[in-house]
């Protein structure tokens, strides 16, 4: 696989990544599998030693600007990813992931039909309770214990699928949890730019199914997008982003059920 195209994977990531508070996973891991002949676990053990990097510093550092990131909320996380992804990473070694992809997969389409309130649309008329001049955005106070349970689900996921646990965290911290839509992305990106992967990319590396060669491109090419992901998300509606949020989940479900 070719430099700029690796680049180009990591970008497309990035961006997806700033704007919904994703490690990128969800992008780099099919993109291997599909361009490269990675395997599955070859294309998880690498795309979480590229997220092992502070890609997502940029994209931060734009919500903290914004007053929509919660950073102890974003630690205590941090810490249950830490735990959690060590845990998906062994279950992914020893067992057979489909089910468990399957369930996930569902969970995101519930998630996803919420968020993009598909039914909206098929009412005759619908006041806009978005105000996008409110520049500063909700969170909540969150209970350390809920905060390092969520993050160690998020790890196992995270572990489990090569992804940075972000499509957990933030469906739990918008929809159950009441954050604000961007509040919530924020804190999950906060909460992903430290190395919470590291326990899982070790134990990949130890089995043989990691490729660096590949992780750093693709790692700079995420650190560039996510920044433009972030500015697009911040300046749109809360209504809007939450929707295409939405659909964006209802695709990675579909492919989490089917592929």
């Amino acid at each position: 696989m070719t430099l700029p195209l690796l680049l180009l994977i990591g970008f497309i990531a990035g961006i997806a990544s700033g704007m919904f508070g994703i490690g990128g996973g969800l992008i780099i891991v099919p993109a291997l599998m599909l361009l490269a002949n990675f395997t599955q676990i070859q294309a998880n053990g690498t795309s979480l030693a590229v997220l092992l990097l502070p890609v997502g510093i940029l994209a931060v550092l734009a919500y903290v600007r914004a007053k929509m990131i919660h950073i102890p909320t974003a630690l205590w996380i941090a810490f249950g990813l830490m735990i959690g992804s060590l845990a998906g990473a062994q279950l992914a070694l020893s067992l057979p992931a489909s089910l468990l992809k399957q369930i996930y997969g569902i969970f995101l389409l519930v998630m996803g039909w919420r968020f993009a309130e598909i039914y909206s649309f098929f009412k005759k008329s619908q006041t806009p309770n978005d105000d996008n001049s409110k520049n500063t955005t909700s969170h909540p106070p969150l209970p350390i214990f809920i905060a390092i349970g969520l993050g160690i689900l998020a790890g196992v996921a995270s572990g489990m699928f090569g992804i940075g646990g972000g499509a957990v965290i933030v469906p739990f911290l918008a929809g159950f949890l009441k954050y604000d839509q961007k509040s919530a992305i924020g804190t999950s990106l906060g909460a992903l730019l430290l190395p919470v992967g590291l326990p899982g990319v070790l134990l990949y590396a130890k089995a043989g199914h990691l490729s660096l060669s590949m992780a750093a491109p693709v790692a700079v090419g995420v650190l560039l997008g996510a920044i433009f992901g972030a500015k697009i998300t911040i300046s749109l509606p809360t209504d809007t982003v939450k929707r295409l949020y939405g659909v964006f989940l209802i695709l990675l479900a579909l492919k989490f059920i089917f592929f």
